[in-house]
């Protein structure tokens, strides 16, 4: 909960991170979490502006980014916020790719592979193929075992393709997820 007040606080002064991951995020003494390494980030506006896609590690890249769209926003961290959501829950990366087409693919085989169907802009981003192999999306609580359905629940909402569908930081942070029961 704490990440996502923390981007929530970035996004409500315009402030894309860009590149969150665990080495990023730095806990004190006494759990409170702090941001690090606002080298990338950088202020956004409507319209949204152009940005380079060379951002982000790239096990915590968005799809937007990876297949070449060059107008994003808050989304690209609240993507970053679900890997990091699930490698904490697993104890490891949920999708390590070592190139940016294995990455793409490490996130089609758990995701499924996205069409207009589910993300009407994808045909307009660069380096997306129709021809891309296609997968069928796994049962996210087979992926992240230890979540409960809530859990499950905000991390389809943080790992949602299109970006327009995609959970805010500040939606997020307050996601029936972190309701004490």
């Amino acid at each position: 909960m704490q990440l996502c007040k923390g981007i929530a606080y970035c996004h409500s002064h315009r402030i894309l991170h860009r590149d969150l991951k665990p080495q990023n995020l730095l806990i004190n003494k006494d759990g409170n979490l702090k941001l690090g390494d606002f080298g990338l980030a950088r202020a956004f506006g409507v319209p949204l502006r152009a940005y380079t896609h060379e951002i982000v590690t790239l096990w915590y890249r968005a799809p937007e980014v990876l297949l070449g769209g060059k107008q994003y926003s808050t989304g690209v961290d609240t993507w970053s916020i679900g890997c990091i959501f699930a490698e904490m829950c697993n104890r490891k990366p949920i999708f390590s790719g070592d190139s940016e087409i294995d990455q793409i693919f490490k996130i089609f085989r758990v995701l499924g592979t996205p069409n207009e169907a589910i993300w009407p802009d994808i045909v307009y981003l660069p380096d997306f193929k129709s021809s891309f192999p296609q997968w069928r999306r796994k049962d996210l609580s087979q992926v992240v075992p230890s979540l409960d359905p809530r859990g499950i629940d905000l991390l389809d909402k943080l790992l949602a393709y299109d970006p327009i569908n995609r959970i805010s930081a500040r939606r997020a942070a307050i996601h029936p997820y972190f309701q004490e029961s």
